[in-house]
């Protein structure tokens, strides 16, 4: 019984959630480009969007824990949002230029973009956030 409780508690951890994040972001990129490969088949039957939406979550999740250990000095490392907003750049980037060049017959989802501005946007609150704990903490010394 204590394993069990062990395990819960684990899961709840920052590096679980973090590693989450990874693990549906290696997940969503790889959906991504198999979509575009073959024809939106993956947009086109809906399951795209599931994992979209676990990705948002989890990502969500998971800064919300960060900026929440930030503010009570509970955060340590440095695990920078802007690695996650440049592979995002570079496959949007890439999907784009390749649909050009080999004229395939690519639709985005809007899954897709949808899930790139929601990476921007948190990178954007973040990173604001970060710089605030940081003045504040300035001032206050």
């Amino acid at each position: 019984m204590q394993r069990i409780g062990l395990f819960f508690h684990r899961l709840g951890t920052f590096n679980v959630w973090r590693n989450v994040v990874n693990f549906w972001s290696i997940i969503f990129f790889i959906a991504i480009i198999y979509d575009f490969f073959n024809d939106n088949i993956l947009a086109n039957n809906q399951i795209l969007l599931g994992i979209s939406a676990i990705y948002a979550a989890a990502l969500a999740i998971y800064s919300a824990e960060k900026e929440f250990r930030r503010w009570h000095n509970m955060h340590e490392g440095v695990h920078p949002g802007e690695m996650y907003a440049m592979v995002w750049t570079g496959l949007v980037v890439f999907i784009i230029i390749a649909a050009v060049v080999t004229r395939v017959p690519y639709h985005m989802p809007i899954e897709v973009s949808a899930s790139y501005i929601a990476v921007l946007t948190i990178l954007a609150i973040t990173r604001e956030s970060k710089n605030f704990y940081k003045r504040r903490n300035k001032e206050g010394k």
